[in-house]
């Protein structure tokens, strides 16, 4: 705001500059609140949309599934196998899936399936989902305003080349009166 008050020293581009940071700040936070909650929004929209979509389907494992490795072997980690369902419109299904290793064919095991029966991960719980809705917001905020504010820096730059060159001018009508330079 020092740039408003009266000084002899004081010119129209630092009035200017001065508008432009206030306006680009006010920018910048309602355009990050806007972006944010629409993007929350649209994220906590889809994942209710997957939750309702998904469902569980029995199936059975196909073909052996591999065994624990040594680098697995410590965490509960699962391993990909062929698993066939039967999808809602009666057609029998196949297609891959993470099971428990080392489970032996026909094991039943249960799989997500969307509408049209095609295997679909898991939909998250919801302390995940609204975790990911609030980081997704978050970052869309941040994103949005650190635009806002970085086309902002580009125009005082601009303008301080601007400043900088009428400078040049108003020195080189003044630096000598003969033409001679100093120095």
């Amino acid at each position: 705001m020092w740039r408003l008050r009266r000084n002899p020293l004081r010119r129209r581009s630092d009035v200017v500059e001065c508008w432009i940071l206030l306006a680009a700040w006010f920018i910048a936070l309602a355009a990050s609140l806007v972006t944010g909650l629409a993007a929350g929004s649209a994220v906590d929209h889809r994942l209710d949309r997957q939750r309702a979509e998904s469902r569980t389907a029995p199936a059975v494992l196909t073909t052996e599934a591999p065994g624990r490795t040594s680098a697995s072997a410590a965490d509960d980690s699962r391993v990909w196998a062929t698993v066939r369902w039967t999808a809602p419109d009666g057609s029998t299904r196949t297609g891959r899936t993470t099971v428990h290793p080392g489970a032996k064919a026909g094991t039943p095991v249960t799989v997500w399936i969307d509408r049209q029966g095609r295997l679909t991960s898991e939909p998250l719980a919801p302390v995940d989902a609204a975790f990911q809705v609030a980081w997704t917001g978050i970052l869309v905020a941040l994103t949005t305003g650190g635009a806002v504010l970085g086309v902002t820096q580009l125009l005082r730059l601009r303008l301080e080349r601007r400043r900088l060159e009428r400078w040049d001018e108003e020195w080189a009508r003044v630096d000598s009166p003969k033409g001679w330079r100093t120095g």
